[in-house]
C-alpha cells in the first residue's frame, strides 16, 4: 500500500468520524431544545374587560408571556398570546382573566401545569368553555338592581306582603335573640361534628342502602314474614283469654316452683353434690362406658337370635369335649390325641 493511498483512506475515515459526531451533536442539541422557545396561543373569552396587548400571561403569578391581539368574535372575545415554551403548562389548562384589584391591570392566567404529562403545543386553541372572566361592576350593580325592584313596591312588596313578613318576623324575634344566637351556634357545632365524622355518616348511608337493597330484593321473603306475623297477631288476639290463663297458671306454677325450691333448697344441694358425684364417677369410666355402649347393641342382637320364635326358649349350644379332654401341655401329648 503507497502513502497517498494511506492518506486517503485516513482522510475518509475522518470525515465520517467528524459526520457522526455532527449528527450527536445535532440530535442532542435538539434534544435538550425541544419543547423551548415561544409558543403561539389562542383562548376565546366570553369577554375581555380590561385585557389589552401588552397584557401579562401568567402561571402560578409568575409572567411567561403576554397578550398580542384582542380581537372581537361576535358573542366572544379571540386573545392571541405569545409564551414561553419551555414552561411546563399542561394541555387540558384552563384559562382565566385575573382582576388583582379594581384599579389593578388584569392579566392572563393559565390554572393547570404539567406536572410530567402532556404539555400544551405550540398554536393550542382553547375553547371557551375552558376560559373565565371575574364579575364586572356594572354586572353586579345591575343584579342589586333587580333584586331591589323585584322586592319593592313594584315587585313583591305591592301589597305590603314583604313589609308585613318583616314586621312580623321582627315581633316573632323580639326578646329571642339570645335563643336564635344559641341555636344559629349549635348548628353550626352540629355542621361541624358531621364534617368532621362525614366518613362513618357516608359509610351508615350506604349501610342502609344497602340494607334496602336487600329488603327490595327479597320482597317476597318479606311480605311472607309480614303476613306470617299479622297471623300470628292475629291468634294472639283471638285467643287472648286462653293466652291470659295460661300466663296466670304460668305465674301460679313459678310461684309454687320458687316455694317448692325455697323449702326443699337443702336436699336439692345434696341431690346436685350426689348428681356431681355420679358424673364425675361416668367421666372417669368413659371408656368402660364407651365399650358398654360399642358390645351392648351386639350382646342384646345375640341374645335376640338365640330366643326360638316358635318355643320362646333360650337356645344355646356347648362343646362338652371341652370339659373332657384337658389342654395339652406345650409340646406334649395326652390320652392318645397327636399319639401313636
Amino acid at each position: 500500500m503507497t502513502v497517498n493511498t494511506r492518506a486517503a483512506l485516513r482522510l475518509n475515515q475522518f470525515l465520517v468520524f467528524a459526520v457522526l459526531v455532527a449528527l450527536v451533536t445535532t440530535v442532542a442539541l435538539w434534544w435538550v431544545f425541544s419543547g423551548t422557545g415561544e409558543h403561539r396561543i389562542t383562548a376565546y373569552f366570553s369577554r375581555a374587560v380590561g385585557v389589552y396587548a401588552g397584557s401579562d400571561v401568567r402561571v402560578l403569578g409568575v409572567r411567561i408571556g403576554q397578550v398580542d391581539v384582542v380581537t372581537p368574535r361576535g358573542e366572544q372575545v379571540q386573545v392571541d398570546m405569545t409564551v414561553d415554551g419551555s414552561v411546563p403548562v399542561a394541555e387540558d389548562t384552563g384559562v382565566l382573566v385575573i382582576a388583582p384589584s379594581v384599579v389593578a391591570d388584569r392579566y392572563v392566567q393559565f390554572t393547570k401545569q404539567a406536572h410530567g404529562g402532556p404539555r400544551l403545543p405550540d398554536g393550542a386553541m382553547i375553547p371557551v368553555q375552558r376560559t373565565g372572566t371575574p364579575v364586572e361592576l356594572d354586572q353586579l350593580y345591575a343584579s342589586l338592581d333587580t333584586l331591589a325592584k323585584s322586592l319593592g313596591p313594584n315587585g313583591a312588596n305591592a301589597d305590603g306582603a314583604l313589609s308585613d313578613l318583616l314586621h312580623t318576623g321582627a315581633q316573632n324575634l323580639a326578646g329571642n335573640g339570645q335563643a336564635f344566637n344559641d341555636s344559629v351556634r349549635n348548628f353550626a357545632q352540629l355542621a361541624r361534628t358531621l364534617a368532621g365524622n362525614s366518613g362513618d355518616l357516608f359509610d351508615t348511608v350506604d349501610q342502609l342502602q344497602r340494607f334496602t337493597t336487600m329488603l327490595a330484593t327479597n320482597d317476597q321473603q318479606v311480605s311472607d314474614v309480614n303476613r306470617q306475623l299479622a297471623q300470628v297477631s292475629d291468634t294472639l288476639a283471638a285467643d287472648k283469654g286462653d293466652l291470659a290463663k295460661a300466663l296466670n297458671g304460668l305465674g301460679s306454677a313459678l310461684a309454687d316452683i320458687q316455694d317448692f325450691i325455697h323449702q326443699n333448697r337443702a336436699l336439692i344441694k345434696s341431690n346436685v353434690d350426689n348428681l356431681a358425684v355420679t358424673t364425675q364417677t361416668l367421666v372417669d369410666q368413659r371408656k368402660s362406658l364407651a365399650e358398654t355402649l360399642d358390645v351392648a347393641p351386639l350382646a342384646v342382637s345375640n341374645v335376640l337370635n338365640a330366643v326360638d320364635p316358635k318355643t320362646g326358649r333360650l337356645l344355646g349350644r356347648s362343646d362338652l369335649l371341652d370339659y373332657y379332654y384337658p389342654p395339652l401341655p406345650l409340646g406334649g401329648e395326652a390320652f392318645g390325641v397327636g399319639g401313636k
